[in-house]
């Protein structure tokens, strides 16, 4: 499993998603442009130590990223507002890669389009959305949870 990260907006929030691949050790996809500068000085300050324990790829733009993706056969597993499929009933595969949007206005028609499935994270009514670095979190531990990472049955 593998979070991407569709030009995100926040340094903090990669920073916590960097984290969160390193303490899960999944793979994350930074799909650029960032809304920020984003070097190997901001990255060791985003990330602090845990951007090393973590498998970063960068991708200088949305073509650049599906190209390398569909080269080898996997689902892109979008969250997004914009679905009636629960996270918690969709099943996760090993191999999925969950793609967030930018924290400013989540992603595009034609990148939503690509998603080979997109899910949401059912919240209280009236409110809009969770932060990402959370829906990550969210998302992920489910994903994982069902491969049966949390279970035993797999070690980290």
């Amino acid at each position: 499993m593998r979070l991407a990260l569709y030009q995100p907006d926040i340094p903090q929030n990669l920073g916590a998603i960097l984290r969160l691949g390193a303490c899960f050790k999944v793979a994350v996809d930074v799909i650029e442009p960032c809304g920020f500068p984003f070097d190997e000085k901001r990255l060791r300050r985003t990330a602090m130590d845990y951007g090393e324990a973590c498998e970063l790829i960068r991708h200088q733009s949305w073509d650049a990223f599906i190209a390398d993706f569909r080269k080898i056969p996997r689902r892109l597993v979008l969250l997004t507002t914009a679905s009636e499929m629960n996270h918690a009933d969709f099943k996760f595969a090993p191999t999925d890669t969950l793609l967030l949007g930018r924290e400013s206005h989540g992603v595009p028609a034609d990148v939503h389009a690509a998603a080979d499935h997109r899910v949401r994270i059912p919240i209280a009514k009236g409110l809009r959305s969770l932060n990402v670095a959370v829906a990550a979190s969210v998302a992920l531990a489910e994903g994982l949870r069902q491969a049966g990472i949390f279970s035993g049955k797999t070690e980290l």
